[in-house]
């Protein structure tokens, strides 16, 4: 008798776990129209059970940026601070209950998705951000972060184990885009390890671009919109005007591509600003434009193959993952949708993606996680074509 409670226990948990995996993937690379068998994207399916559970009772906040190193580990930041937690979650900080407290800010995994190393927070000699923001790993293994509170106008850099490095910019600087001593409210980091700089998306306060020197922190460039010079002024984003000449902000990624190019995320106005790295203008296109607030356009990631076919939008407004052609920057898919089961998200932030092709997501708000999407190769888009096109001026 008890054998047989065992085995029906077991098969109903089953039965839980495949329809909570398969809610999440009937959402994954939906065509976004009619296509011929010729176009292709990449299939993405959710692993559920990474990462491994977190050790000491540890739980995370707001996660807002993430990373991936040379050995396919994962680092991501979050926020730990006591205001990010209902206080039924933090019940054994509180010395209430046995669960839970707050993770350490910074978190490495390993490709299996087990905790090795986690730390950060307030210490000497730098000013930990208000408002940590944005991951980025330098070729040499250091982790540069950014903070969007706010005194946040500066970027700090420790190493791979978390020792203090260097204290670029100071806090507490009031909004200037044209500075080139400080920032502010940094969204994200981007290092192309060729030229060996840093692109800052400066971001919350200012409304530009900064390019750094990785090995000292100087300062060497910045532009705005279309290369301009960047102007501090409000701007408010109506889909049905022509594009303002500023960026909206917040300016929340600056991504260099294997061939030169840096792709700018302008969240206010749901588009994707492609520059040379001098900041000359290229090309410009729109995703989800008629998203307002927050914005549809929050960071990208690139494929893994030579020619980064593709890239992957973090659409925190919408809580999806889009899908471009980065020569066209045309949507050809999208997976995701809201809600809280595996492959579903909340405040979709942060995207990386590591050697193997697969992506990884954070989630802000009450997401509160990071997720890993599984590559399964490409997919002709007319296998699941609806043939429901998208509505006239969906990407421009």
């Amino acid at each position: 008798m008890t054998k047989t409670i065992r085995i029906c226990a077991i098969l109903g948990a089953a039965a839980v776990l495949l329809a909570t995996f398969q809610q999440g993937q009937k959402h994954f690379s939906e065509p976004a129209s009619a296509a011929s068998s010729e176009r292709l994207a990449p299939q993405m399916v959710v692993d559920p059970f990474w990462p491994q559970p977190l050790p000491n009772k540890w739980i995370l906040g707001a996660t807002i940026g993430i990373a991936v190193d040379s050995r396919d580990h994962v680092y991501i930041v979050h926020r730990n601070q006591d205001n990010n937690f209902a206080t039924q979650e933090i019940g054994l900080d509180n010395a209430v209950a046995e669960c839970c407290t707050a993770a350490p800010p910074i978190i490495e995994f390993d490709p299996a998705g087990n905790v090795v190393n986690a730390w950060g927070g307030p210490g000497q000699g730098y000013t930990w951000p208000d408002s940590n923001h944005g991951l980025e790993i330098a070729p040499n293994g250091n982790i540069w972060i950014g903070g969007n509170g706010g005194a946040d106008s500066h970027i700090l850099v420790f190493s791979a184990e978390g020792d203090f490095v260097r204290e670029i910019g100071l806090p507490g600087e009031p909004v200037d885009s044209n500075s080139t001593t400080h920032f502010n409210k940094v969204a994200e980091i981007a290092i192309d390890p060729a030229a060996n700089e840093a692109y800052i998306a400066d971001g919350y306060g200012n409304k530009r671009v900064a390019v750094l020197d990785v090995a000292t922190g100087a300062f060497k460039r910045y532009w705005g919109a279309y290369g301009n010079r960047p102007d501090d002024a409000g701007i408010f984003y109506d889909p049905d005007e022509p594009l303002p000449q500023q960026f909206v902000g917040p300016v929340h990624c600056a991504e260099p591509s294997n061939d030169g190019l840096i792709y700018v995320c302008d969240r206010g106005a749901d588009r994707i600003q492609v520059f040379r790295p001098d900041g000359t203008f290229v090309k410009e296109a729109q995703v989800a434009r008629n998203t307002r607030g927050a914005g549809a356009v929050w960071d990208i990631a690139f494929s893994r193959d030579a020619d980064q076919e593709f890239i992957f939008v973090a659409d925190g407004s919408n809580f999806k993952v889009h899908i471009l052609d980065r020569d066209s920057l045309e949507k050809l898919a999208e997976f995701g949708d809201g809600g809280r089961q595996p492959g579903l998200f909340y405040g979709t932030h942060s995207i990386v993606s590591d050697s193997k092709g697969n992506i990884y997501t954070t989630e802000t708000y009450e997401g509160k996680r990071v997720q890993k999407f599984v590559f399964q190769g490409l997919r002709a888009l007319s296998d699941h074509n609806t043939g429901a096109p998208w509505p006239d001026g969906e990407i421009n």
